[in-house]
């Protein structure tokens, strides 16, 4: 059975429920190679004190890992928030074969700054359960305002 962008976009919502748990701004992410999830992260910039330590560079790390190699060309990566430019560079050095996301980030999102950053084979869809990864941010910030 084929699994689909929903299905991964489900798992790396687990993933930022944890980041949301942990008091880290809520986005998650899984690396996808055929139906199985290969690496998986969210965010952990206060627990392990490292400005690089966003979803999709763990995850990234763990898939590297995992598969033995630091080329992720027949892999997708699944994260519910627009990556950063930082992002968006491992993204291309990994030479993901696609990623997906879930809702985009007009701050800091990688489309805002250098949209053409990405390996020029990796394909992008924007949109996978956006209400849902948009009311997981919104929700996390209006606590940290009212709170």
């Amino acid at each position: 059975m084929e699994l689909d962008d929903n299905y991964f976009m489900k798992q790396a919502l687990k993933q930022a429920l944890m980041a949301f748990d942990d008091d880290e701004v809520p986005i998650g992410a899984v690396v996808v190679s055929g139906n199985e999830i290969v690496g998986k992260g969210y965010n952990q910039t206060k627990r392990l004190n490292d400005p690089t330590a966003h979803a999709e560079m763990l995850a990234i790390t763990a898939a590297s890992n995992a598969l033995n190699t630091s080329i992720l060309d027949t892999c997708r990566l699944y994260v519910t928030v627009e990556p950063c430019v930082m992002c968006a560079g491992a993204i291309k050095w990994a030479r993901l074969e696609k990623i997906v996301y879930g809702t985009s980030e007009p701050k800091s999102g990688f489309t805002m700054h250098k949209p053409s950053v990405l390996h020029p084979k990796t394909t992008v869809v924007q949109g996978v359960l956006e209400d849902e990864t948009r009311a997981l941010m919104s929700d996390f910030f209006r606590a940290k305002r009212e709170g």
